[in-house]
């Protein structure tokens, strides 16, 4: 027979998903700005070439 009460570790769980969800968001956001940032100088680079 089934417990009466509160489900076991659905808090935890839920509020581990949600730091994960943080965390991952966290890395793509690092990874998309990154990847701004190298676009940014090969951009330059270009330009700089291009005026030579």
């Amino acid at each position: 027979m089934a417990k009466k009460g509160t489900p076991k570790n659905t808090k935890n769980k839920a509020k581990h998903a949600k730091l994960m969800d943080r965390k991952k968001k966290k890395e793509r956001e690092k990874k998309a700005a990154h990847d701004a940032r190298l676009k940014a100088i090969k951009e330059k680079i270009k330009a700089q070439e291009a005026t030579k």
